[in-house]
């Protein structure tokens, strides 16, 4: 029995979410705030032993914080199963409370959390005049939390995410049009209180690793503990009366030497000096730390490691961040083992994070082999690492919008030989657009290399900053990776840089070129052509998907880069490359022709003599504020992604530092504009206004030109 589904309507930051599981090994992956942890708590309160207390304690903050008013509302949390266990106690168990019934025996079942206005609050609901606006606000005054209920029901067959049906089953508040049916069949029947799936289960979820030290400090929650206890059950004190009769000997025996008889007496004398009969304690003793008790002996059990070869053994607070959470996940593991040995119906390991302070290699190690027989795994992860060996498949990726949190899944609707394109693709380091909010996808070292400088140095801001991950994909091929961005995937904005390879001189034949020539021309068609194929089959690739655009350089990268002004940075890098004065001279001399036939073959010269991404890492040293970024780099970075009003201001104010750093512009230009940059940033007037300002103070400074295709 695995689940195959998990829906949340209206829980913290999910307005409605479908994520789908698979058997086996499960992947969620997302930004920070994006709502794994709320999407592991929701699970746990219907199969998590230790959190079924806390299902009947959801309050106001439970609820989505996009609803205008949670008062009427419901929050849904729904499993559902897939391959029931025909096991006779689980199929009574579903048969009664959440199974659906085919051919007698269950193949399915729901099981869900409903946290609703109790029957009496719905029935004023149900009561209300359609488009009674004034008294749906009134009713919706008078409720609170003690007007809630919580029920627990299966065989549902509602899907409570599709916001058609949660209007029939919880009402119209836009319309003011509420059921009369306050027990609707599609929500499934109540189980009873004396079923519970969380007993006929095994579920043991490893929380994220932020302090271990505290964790097995904490007899509540020490990993240790819990082990001994899941393997021996309660403490037997007849087992350990031996052992405690041995304690009480120690004491008495310290109790009885003379230093320790004196300084007792000291100490209950000197108190007595100090506050009087009255208020001094009845009694003192001073005997060894061992508790004599079964159960605090039990307690005090410590685990002590040797995490280095030189025999020293350690306690939990000397090891290592690393060293001490791997130990606390092996004894969380170990404990799901002993639970599986019970013989339960279905086991289910959860494990938040597992990639805090751990080595890389031993974050790859663990999810390779954390493989168990009949047990479904279901990770969070922020690693890179983890999402590499993970079955795409098997991967929810969690993502904000605003103010909602959505569930993508990477390879859903691609056939087969996709999906194993898909999964080859996906290493360490373009699983990256898996974590993006938005992705730029390049071919080469260069543009990998110096796209992030200039958008640096230009802009003030970093990719990172902007929330986007620039991918190399080399020769994969950009539709292999790309794929992922559609509206049945991942809705994210993915921008695709690539050339067109225009050839930059003429290429016509003539009868008196020479063997070299003749062989440059062809090859310069040659990539024409390929280029020209590229950008049908792109345009084709990208034509009606939202979430997808593409790119050009006319020419290479390279070439492109010279053409937008930017023959400075590569002059620059000249001395690196070349050691002898008239080649240095010459090479100089073409870059700044002006001339593309002269400049594009110099470049490309030195790239290539150099290699690609050598030649872009000296080239980056060298690019300042002052460097052009071209207008389909610019194009394709606001495609990405579209920046917010804050960040807009502050790339203003960076290029006007810069401008002002120059000494060559007005103090009183300056002043004006930062006054226009803070009228925009307060929305008093718009982006339009704002550039038509830079304009007019530095018509010379490239910003109004990148900036427009921010608008």
């Amino acid at each position: 029995m695995h689940i195959s589904r998990l829906q949340l309507v209206n829980y913290r930051n999910f307005a409605r979410v479908n994520v789908p599981f698979r058997k086996g090994i499960n992947t969620v992956i997302g930004e920070n705030g994006s709502g794994k942890t709320n999407l592991f708590r929701s699970m746990r309160l219907l199969l998590d032993d230790d959190m079924l207390r806390m299902a009947h304690r959801i309050d106001e903050g439970d609820f989505h914080r996009g609803l205008d008013d949670w008062r009427g509302h419901w929050i849904v949390i729904s499993l559902e199963f897939e391959e029931v266990s025909q096991d006779e106690a689980l199929q009574a168990l579903f048969l009664h409370g959440t199974g659906n019934v085919d051919d007698e025996q269950i193949g399915r079942a729901t099981y869900n959390l409903i946290f609703r206005p109790n029957t009496a609050t719905r029935l004023r609901f149900s009561r209300l005049a359609e488009g009674d606006l004034d008294g749906l606000a009134d009713l919706r005054r008078t409720i609170t939390l003690d007007d809630y209920e919580v029920v627990f029901t299966g065989r549902s067959t509602a899907d409570f995410s599709d916001p058609v049906q949660y209007r029939d089953l919880v009402g119209d508040f836009e319309a003011v049009r509420f059921p009369t049916e306050l027990e609707p069949p599609e929500i499934g029947g109540r189980v009873p209180k004396i079923l519970s799936v969380a007993k006929e289960i095994s579920f043991t979820f490893v929380q994220a690793l932020r302090d271990v030290v505290a964790e097995f400090q904490n007899n509540r929650t020490n990993p240790l503990l819990s082990l001994l206890r899941s393997k021996s059950g309660e403490v037997d004190p007849e087992a350990l009366e031996p052992i405690t009769e041995l304690v009480n000997g120690l004491n008495a025996a310290i109790e009885e030497l003379p230093d320790v008889g004196t300084i007792r007496g000291d100490i209950r004398q000197t108190i007595r000096d100090a506050a009087g009969e009255t208020y001094s304690p009845a009694g003192m003793w001073i005997r060894s730390g061992v508790p004599a008790e079964a159960e605090k002996l039990f307690q005090s059990l410590r685990l002590f490691v040797g995490e280095t070869d030189d025999g020293y053994e350690g306690a939990i607070h000397e090891l290592s961040l690393g060293g001490a959470n791997l130990i606390y996940l092996t004894l969380k593991l170990l404990h799901f083992r002993y639970q599986r040995e019970k013989q339960v119906c279905a086991n289910f390991l959860v494990i938040e994070e597992p990639e805090a302070h751990i080595h890389t290699h031993i974050q790859k190690t663990l999810f390779d082999r954390l493989s168990y027989p009949d047990t479904q795994v279901i990770y969070s992860t922020h690693s890179s690492h983890i999402s590499e060996v993970s079955n795409v498949e098997n991967v929810n990726v969690l993502s904000r919008i605003e103010g909602r949190c959505e569930a993508y899944q990477p390879a859903a609707g691609l056939p087969p030989d996709q999906v194993r394109g898909l999964q080859r693709y996906l290493d360490a380091v373009r699983s990256n657009l898996l974590f993006a909010k938005s992705v730029l996808l390049v071919e080469g070292d260069a543009e990998e290399i110096l796209v992030p400088a200039l958008v640096k140095e230009v802009l003030g801001v970093s990719l990172d900053e902007l929330g986007i991950s620039l991918i190399n994909i080399g020769s994969t091929g950009f539709e292999n990776v790309a794929v992922v961005f559609h509206e049945d995937r991942m809705r994210k904005r993915c921008a695709i840089i690539t050339d067109l390879d225009t050839a930059f001189f003429d290429t016509t034949p003539d009868p008196l070129d020479d063997e070299q020539t003749r062989r440059a021309k062809a090859k310069a068609l040659g990539s024409q052509q390929a280029g020209l194929s590229r950008q049908i089959r792109l345009d084709e690739f990208a034509a009606g998907n939202p979430w997808i655009s593409v790119h050009y350089a006319r020419h290479t990268f390279e070439v492109d880069f010279v053409e937008a002004g930017n023959h400075r940075p590569v002059v620059a890098t000249l001395p690196d490359f070349y050691s002898q004065p008239a080649t240095i001279a010459l090479a100089t001399s073409e870059l700044q022709s002006g001339d593309i036939s002269q400049f594009g073959r110099r470049v490309l010269t030195v790239a290539a003599g150099a290699g690609k991404g050598w030649f872009a890492i000296q080239v980056a040293k060298k690019i300042d504020a002052d460097t052009e970024l071209p207008d389909y780099i610019a194009q394709a970075l606001f495609a990405a992604h579209s920046p917010s009003r804050p960040v807009v201001a502050n790339i203003l104010l960076h290029r006007i530092e810069h401008l002002e750093s120059s000494g060559l512009v007005n103090p009183e230009t300056i002043v004006s504009m930062r006054g226009h940059v803070d009228r925009f940033r307060d929305e008093e007037i718009t982006l339009a206004d704002v550039l038509a300002e830079m304009v007019a103070a530095f018509p010379a400074d490239q910003i109004s030109r990148i900036l427009k295709h921010a608008v």
